[in-house]
C-alpha cells in the first residue's frame, strides 16, 4: 500500500480539499482532463514531477479523493527494494511473478488484467515515489502500457527531481522513456506562500517577509508549513530575522550528526560556521581535526560535507539548502561563541574576520561597530555596496546608541541599493520610512524608487531632499548624485550634467558621490550631443579608476557609447571586460546594465543566439535583484530577436514582461514601446508599429530622446508611416531628424532615416531620387560591421524598385538582403523576400490585352485578391496598409470592368509561376 493514506510529500491533510492546500489548480484541471480522455477510450499515463516536499502525493490524494468510486490499483517504490527485481509489480493487484526476471511477460499479464478490470468503467493505476521502484518493475509497467491502448486506463506515476532525486540509473532510464503526459508541480510564489501562511498558521506575512521566505525554502510546501508552525509570531515582523532550518531537516541532521566520530562532527561544525563554501584547511584548523580528509570522508558518507564542485578536496559545500543552518542550530550558545571567536583568528579575508566578531558579540560593543564603520568606508571607495550593506546592517545592530543605530541602518539600506540587492532593501523600507523625516532619509527612499523605476515617487523625495539638505555638503553630493541617476533613468542630458556639477562640486575628493558621478556625467554629455566631451569624460573617469568596481562602471558606461556610436566591436569588448570584473566583484544594478548593453552590442554585430544568453543571464540577475527600472532594458532585445526568427510566442513573453507605463522613466518607456514595436512589424502590422510609438513622438520634454545611435525607434516610426500611407506626416518627422544625423555625422542613424526617405520618394514615384538615397545609405554603412542593418536597407530598396516595376533590378538587391537575413536567422524577412522574389515574377495571363493596363502594383494585389486573400492579408503579405490595397482594388475593378471579388477571381486566373 501507498504513502496515500498516510504520509505527506507536501502540503495537504488526509482526503478532501484542505484548506490550507495553496496552488496546483492547473495541475488538477491536467489530472481531470486526463481522466476524462482515458474514461472516452483514450489511455493515458501522467507523471508528476517535481523536488521532494512540492506536493506530488497531496495531489494524488486530492484526486482520488475527489473520485472515490474509481477502481483504483496503487503501489509505492521503495528504495530498499531498488535492487530486488519485480518487488513493485508483486505488489500491484493479486499478480504473483515467479520464476526468472521477464518484464516483457509480466508486462503482458499486468495488460491483460488492466484490460479486464477496466472493461465496464475506467481504471486507475497509481505508482508513488516511481523514481525509487526497481527497474524491472517500471519496464514491465511500461510495457502494460504498450499492449493496453485499448484500454480505458489512467496510469499516474510521482517521480522526484533535482539533486535529492536518487534514483537507480535504468529506472531514470525508463521514466524517461515512457510516452507520458509529464506535470511538474511548480514550487509556490511568494503571494502563495503569503497565503500559505494566513492559512495553516493564521500569520499575516508582510510581502517582502513572504519573498525572502520563498526563497530560503525554495517554495517548497513541506519545508514552509514546517518553519511557519515551529515559529514565534514575532519573527515575521523582523526583516533581518534569520529563517531556520525545517523541522524535519535539523531532525535529520541531528540524527547523523550523532552518528559519526568526534572528528567528522567537528568538521562538519566547523565548516557551518565558516560559511557556505568553507575551506578544508580553514575547517580541519578551526575544529582541530588532525585528519581533514578521513573526516571529511565520513561526513560525505554520512550526508553533512562535500567537497565543492570543480574545486577538488579544498572547497567544501553542504548538500541540500539546509544543512548547512541546521548544523549551526544544533550548536550550544558556548560551543557557537567560542568557535566564532576562534574563526577571527583563523580566516584571512578581513571582512570573514569582523563577521565572525560581530557573530561571537551577542552585546553592543561601540568599538566593533566603529571597525565595521571603517571597512564600510573603505568598501564604498572602491564601490563594493554588497559588503558595505553587510558591515553597516552589523553595526546597525551591535550600536548602543539609538541614533547611531538608525544613522547605520539608513546607510546599509542605501547600499542595498547601490549594490543591486533591491529586495532586502525594499524589505528594510518600513524601517526607513518610520526614521525622522529629513534630506539623507528622503535622499535613500528616492534611490529605491529610482531602482524600482518608480519616477513620481523619486521625483517627490528628491524634491524634498534637496529642500531639506541644509549645510551638510556630504548630504548635499549624495542628494545630487540621485538627481544624476534620476536623470540618467529619464535620459536628461541638461539634467544629468547640470547635477553632476553640483554633486561633484559638494563632494569631498575621491568621495563614493564624486567618483560614482564622474563614471556616468560622460552619458549626459552624450544624451545632449556632446560626444567628444562623453569621450573625455570616460577618459578622466577611467584614470580616476583605474581598477575595481569603479573602473567596471566606467568601462560599462564607455561601452554603451562605444555602442551607440558605430563601435560595436570595440563595444563589445568594453561590456565584456565590465560583465566579467564585476562578476568577481562588484554591483548588481551595474551587472544587469552591462548585460542589457552586450546583448544590445551582440544583436547589431548579427550574434543573435550570444544576444539571448546575455537576455537570459540578465533575466536570472534581473529575478534576484527586482530592479524594475532595468526590467523593459532586459527584454527588448529578446521580444525583437524572437520575433525576427518567427517565435512570435516568446517574443509575446518578452513584450509581456518588459511593459512600462506612459509615465515611467525614458530607459523602461522606449524599450518597453519598441518590443512592442518590433513584434508588431514582423507580424506586418504597422498601424500597430505607428500606434505603439507615437507616444515617442509626442513626448515633451525630449530630453535626448533624438540623440542619434542611443534609441533607434526613429526610422521604424517613419517607416510604418510611409508604408501605412501617411507620407506628409513622414516627411515632417523625418526633416529635423535629417538635419541633427547630419550635425552629428551619425553613419548608421543616417543610414536608417535615408532609407525610409528612399521609400518615402518612391511612394511619391520619384524613384530615381528613392535610388539615390538607397545608394547613400548602404555607402554609410560601408565598413561598419552592422548586418541586419544593411539588410534592412537593401529589403527596402528592393521593395521600392519592385513597386515601380523594375523587377530585374528589385531581383539582385532582394536577393542580397534575403541572403544577409537568412545569415542572421531573421526567418520572417527571409520569407518576405521570398515572397517579393516571387511576386515579381510574371503570373499567369498577366500579358493579356486585358490586363495590359494594371500597373504591377495593381496586378500584384489583384493576384492575391484573386487567390482568396482578404485586403487584412494582402496588406501584410505586400506591405501595404488595408487602405491601400483598397485603393489599388477600386482603380483594377474600374480598369477591367469588374464589380466584385468574385467576378475578379473569374477575371483573373490564379498564377502558375
Amino acid at each position: 500500500m501507498s504513502r496515500l493514506d498516510g504520509g505527506v510529500d507536501g502540503a495537504g491533510g488526509a482526503g478532501g480539499d484542505p484548506a490550507h492546500v495553496v496552488g496546483q489548480e492547473a495541475e488538477s484541471a491536467q489530472l481531470e482532463a486526463a481522466l476524462a480522455g482515458a474514461a472516452a477510450g483514450s489511455p493515458a499515463v501522467v507523471v508528476l514531477e517535481g523536488v521532494p516536499g512540492v506536493g506530488k502525493t497531496t495531489l494524488l490524494r486530492r484526486f482520488l479523493a475527489r473520485h472515490p468510486d474509481l477502481p483504483t490499483v496503487q503501489a509505492e517504490g521503495l528504495a530498499w527494494e531498488a535492487g530486488r527485481p519485480g518487488a513493485l509489480v508483486r505488489r500491484l493487484d493479486a499478480l504473483r511473478c515467479a520464476g526468472p526476471v521477464d518484464p516483457g511477460a509480466w508486462g503482458e499479464a499486468l495488460a491483460a488484467c488492466w484490460r479486464a478490470r477496466s472493461a465496464e468503467e475506467p481504471l486507475a493505476v497509481v505508482i508513488d515515489d516511481a523514481h525509487a521502484a526497481d527497474p524491472a518493475s517500471l519496464q514491465a509497467i511500461a510495457s502494460a502500457v504498450a499492449r493496453a491502448a485499448d484500454a480505458r486506463l489512467l496510469v499516474v506515476l510521482t517521480a522526484r527531481t533535482g539533486p535529492d532525486a536518487r534514483a537507480h540509473p535504468d529506472t531514470r532510464d525508463v521514466l524517461d522513456r515512457l510516452p507520458a503526459h509529464r506535470i511538474p508541480l511548480a514550487p509556490l510564489t511568494p503571494e502563495q506562500t503569503r497565503l500559505l501562511a494566513a492559512r495553516a498558521a493564521t500569520i499575516d506575512l508582510p510581502i517582502p517577509v513572504a519573498r525572502r521566505l520563498r526563497e530560503h525554502t525554495g517554495g517548497v510546501p513541506r519545508y514552509l508549513l514546517e518553519i511557519l508552525r515551529d515559529s514565534p509570531p514575532a519573527r515575521w515582523s523582523d526583516w533581518q530575522t534569520r529563517l531556520p532550518a525545517p523541522t524535519s531537516v535539523r531532525q535529520r541532521v541531528e540524527a547523523a550528526l550523532g552518528a559519526v566520530s568526534p572528528a567528522a562532527r567537528a568538521l562538519v561544525e566547523a565548516a557551518a560556521v565558516l560559511g557556505n563554501t568553507p575551506i578544508l584547511a580553514e575547517a580541519a584548523e578551526l575544529g582541530g581535526v588532525p585528519d581533514p580528509i578521513g573526516a571529511l570522508d565520513e561526513a560525505f558518507a554520512a550526508g553533512l560535507l562535500s567537497p565543492a564542485a570543480g574545486h577538488g578536496l579544498d572547497t567544501l559545500t553542504f548538500p541540500g539548502r539546509f544543512v548547512r543552518g541546521a548544523v549551526h542550530a544544533t550548536l550550544a550558545p558556548g560551543r557557537r561563541h567560542d568557535l566564532h571567536q576562534r574563526a577571527a583568528e583563523v580566516v584571512r579575508d578581513e571582512t570573514e574576520r569582523l563577521r565572525h566578531r560581530v557573530e561571537a558579540t551577542p552585546l553592543p560593543d561601540a568599538a566593533l561597530a566603529g571597525e565595521l564603520l571603517d571597512l564600510a568606508r573603505r568598501k564604498a571607495d572602491e564601490g563594493a555596496w554588497a559588503v558595505v550593506a553587510g558591515a553597516l546592517i552589523d553595526a546597525s545592530r551591535i550600536s548602543p546608541r539609538r541614533a547611531d543605530r538608525e544613522d547605520r541602518l539608513l546607510q546599509a539600506v542605501d547600499a542595498l541599493a547601490g549594490a543591486g540587492l533591491l529586495g532586502q532593501a525594499v524589505d528594510a523600507l518600513p524601517d526607513v520610512e518610520a526614521l525622522p523625516p529629513g534630506a539623507r532619509r528622503d535622499a535613500v527612499l528616492a534611490y529605491v524608487a529610482i531602482q524600482r523605476g518608480r519616477r513620481a515617487e523619486a521625483t517627490s523625495y528628491l524634491d524634498g531632499a534637496w529642500r531639506g539638505r541644509g549645510a551638510d555638503r556630504g548630504t548635499a553630493a549624495q542628494v545630487c548624485q540621485r538627481h544624476v541617476l534620476h536623470a540618467l533613468a529619464d535620459w536628461d542630458g541638461e539634467q544629468l550634467v547640470r547635477w553632476a556639477g553640483r554633486a561633484i562640486e559638494h563632494a569631498e575628493p575621491g568621495a563614493p558621490a564624486a567618483v560614482e558621478t564622474r563614471a556616468i556625467v560622460g552619458l549626459g554629455h552624450a544624451a545632449r550631443g556632446e560626444i567628444e566631451e562623453a569621450f573625455t569624460a570616460y577618459r578622466a573617469a577611467t584614470r580616476e579608476s583605474p581598477s575595481g568596481p569603479q573602473h567596471q562602471r566606467a568601462r560599462m558606461g564607455r561601452g554603451w557609447l562605444l555602442l551607440a556610436q558605430d563601435e560595436p566591436e570595440a563595444a563589445r569588448r568594453e561590456l565584456e571586460y565590465a560583465v566579467s570584473g564585476i562578476r568577481q566583484g562588484g554591483s548588481n544594478r551595474i551587472l544587469l546594465w552591462a548585460l542589457c548593453w552586450l546583448a544590445r552590442t551582440r544583436f547589431a554585430l548579427g550574434d543573435w543566439s550570444g544576444a539571448l544568453q546575455n537576455v537570459d543571464q540578465a533575466r536570472l540577475l534581473l529575478g534576484a535583484t527586482d530592479l524594475e527600472l532595468l526590467r523593459p532594458l532586459v527584454h527588448w532585445t529578446g521580444a525583437q530577436v524572437h520575433a525576427l526568427r518567427g517565435e512570435p510566442e516568446e517574443a509575446a513573453r518578452h513584450v509581456e514582461l518588459g511593459t512600462a507605463a506612459e509615465h515611467d522613466y525614458v530607459v523602461m518607456t522606449v524599450p518597453a514601446l519598441l518590443a512592442r514595436a518590433h513584434v508588431a512589424e514582423a507580424a506586418s502590422d504597422y498601424d500597430a508599429v505607428v500606434r505603439h510609438l507615437a507616444p515617442l513622438a509626442t513626448r515633451t520634454p525630449r530630453g535626448g530622446l533624438d540623440e542619434p545611435g542611443f534609441w533607434p525607434w526613429h526610422d521604424l516610426y517613419a517607416n510604418a508611416l510611409v508604408v501605412t500611407d501617411r507620407l506628409g506626416e513622414a516627411d515632417e518627422f523625418l526633416r529635423p531628424l535629417e538635419e541633427i544625423v547630419r550635425r552629428r555625422g551619425h553613419r548608421s542613424a543616417a543610414a536608417r532615416l535615408g532609407y525610409v526617405r528612399g521609400r518615402l520618394l518612391g511612394a511619391r514615384g520619384d524613384t530615381a531620387a528613392a535610388e539615390a538615397e538607397f545608394v547613400a545609405a548602404r555607402a554609410r554603412l560601408e565598413g561598419l560591421p552592422l548586418p541586419y542593418e544593411k539588410a534592412r536597407v537593401d529589403f527596402a530598396h528592393g521593395v521600392t524598385l519592385r513597386r515601380a516595376g523594375r523587377r530585374r533590378d528589385a531581383s539582385a538587391v532582394l536577393t542580397a538582403a534575403r541572403q544577409r537575413f537568412a545569415a542572421l536567422g531573421a526567418r520572417v524577412y527571409v520569407e518576405r523576400c521570398d515572397r517579393e522574389l516571387k511576386t515579381g515574377r510574371p503570373g499567369s495571363r498577366l500579358h493579356d490585352k486585358d490586363l495590359d493596363a494594371l500597373t504591377e502594383q495593381e496586378r500584384t494585389v489583384a493576384g492575391l485578391v484573386a487567390g482568396g486573400m482578404t485586403n487584412k492579408e494582402v496588406a501584410a503579405e505586400m506591405l501595404l496598409s488595408v487602405k491601400t490595397v483598397q485603393f489599388h482594388l477600386t482603380r483594377t475593378y474600374a480598369k477591367l470592368g469588374v464589380r466584385s471579388r468574385s467576378e475578379l477571381a473569374a477575371h483573373f486566373p490564379r498564377a502558375t509561376g
